[in-house]
């Protein structure tokens, strides 16, 4: 059996986390799943965290003795999916973040003030 890893430093880079993500998959988890699969198990993680959001800040109630789960915990499964598949597609997600809000703020620089609906 392996030993553990040493503890994770944080906060990390986007580039460390991606890092880290690959490192531990390549110790514990043997081999990425296929992109398909992760797509899968991403749906399953995202509709956990949709489930907790709406029963915590939504009008659904918890069934029976299902209680609060931890936040960070269900974003987190989220965040690792989506590095694994970044990963295994080869996207730097620190690149395409950056790219991404250049676009952005490109098109959106004036949309959100200027929309009515978000006026205090």
């Amino acid at each position: 059996m392996n030993a553990p890893e040493k503890p994770i430093k944080a906060p990390l880079t986007v580039n460390e986390l991606q890092a880290t993500v690959d490192r531990w998959i390549k110790t514990f988890g043997v081999r990425y799943f296929s992109e398909m699969t992760n797509l899968a198990v991403l749906m399953e993680e995202v509709g956990e965290l949709a489930r907790l959001i709406s029963r915590t800040y939504g009008e659904q109630s918890f069934k029976g003795k299902n209680i609060a789960t931890d936040l960070g915990d269900e974003l987190a499964d989220v965040l690792f999916v989506l590095v694994c598949i970044a990963n295994q597609t080869g996207v730097n997600l620190e690149t395409a973040i950056s790219k991404n809000l250049q676009k952005k703020t490109a098109r959106d620089n004036q949309r959100h003030r200027n929309n009515p609906k978000l006026k205090p």
